[in-house]
């Protein structure tokens, strides 16, 4: 995976396997363009191919973990073209030229990271509002700092929660949850997002980054292969019948039953001992 310097974030690799992105330009509360956005969904096919990537964790700087689209530049600005892919078109300038690059930038990012089959967390430090959100949603895991402060909001501004916004919110808070805070244009704090059931965790905002990277480090020595299966097996399951569910799962299992970690886990177990995954080669 390519580390460094992307547009509008930055990527460092860290034991046992965590890609760390940090959004990186407070000055702007790390609104994403059309090119950020375009590097991310880079960023994650390469976390994807790269078995040297366990885990992805989301976090920003200053004040924002990202606080919506940048406002400011638009899309297709010259001077913020991106490093890691070439530059596109930056589309919306008119009907269909929006609903292009709603379904191959802007939704594509969130697409990316749920589609990913490897672990990710969110570490929310602050504001995280429409494309922030939707983004933390995306992800497994979302930690908040006490500081955090979340929602959509797009009706402030006459949009719609375009980047797939309405469904994640749907899944987390159903459909009743989901109306009121989108229609009612709810930013909520970190504790108020934990008690709605959109963040796993809240924490003082100077442990953050500790408890994102201990939840990271645990999930990265984890059975690899068998929690790449068991995360899709769970996004499958809301929506799967309960009869394909078990069909589902049952695939999967007749595979990570015969992998060298299932065998790993049971001798650890009679042994009382701590299991060492992901030993084997191709175990990830």
């Amino acid at each position: 995976m390519d580390t460094g310097e992307y547009q509008g974030f930055n990527v460092e690799l860290q034991d046992p396997g965590i890609a760390l992105v940090t959004f990186d330009k407070p000055e702007r509360m790390n609104g994403m363009n059309g090119g950020m956005k375009r590097d991310l969904v880079e960023l994650l096919l390469q976390a994807q191919l790269d078995d040297a990537v366990r885990v992805v964790v989301f976090t920003g700087t200053g004040r924002a973990f990202c606080a919506g689209d940048d406002m400011s530049g638009g899309y297709g600005d010259p001077s913020r073209a991106p490093r890691k892919v070439p530059a596109a078109p930056p589309g919306h300038g008119d009907a269909i030229g929006t609903y292009d690059a709603l379904r191959h930038i802007s939704q594509a990012v969130n697409r990316s990271v749920r589609d990913l089959d490897k672990l990710t967390v969110a570490a929310v430090n602050g504001y995280a509002i429409q494309t922030g959100l939707s983004l933390a949603l995306a992800c497994d895991f979302r930690i908040a700092s006490t500081e955090a402060k979340l929602g959509s909001a797009t009706l402030r501004f006459g949009l719609l929660p375009d980047e797939g916004g309405q469904w994640l919110l749907v899944q987390h808070l159903g459909v009743a949850g989901a109306m009121d805070f989108v229609m009612r244009k709810r930013i909520v704090s970190g504790e108020e997002a934990l008690e709605l059931g959109l963040v796993h965790e809240v924490c003082p905002p100077e442990e953050l980054s500790t408890r994102a990277m201990a939840l990271a480090t645990e999930l990265a020595t984890g059975p690899q292969v068998a929690m790449r299966m068991l995360k899709r097996s769970i996004y499958n399951a809301a929506e799967l019948s309960f009869t394909q569910a078990c069909d589902e799962i049952a695939a999967k299992t007749a595979i990570t039953d015969h992998l060298p970690d299932a065998r790993e886990g049971s001798l650890a177990y009679r042994e009382k001992r701590a299991a060492r995954f992901n030993q084997a080669p191709g175990g990830h």
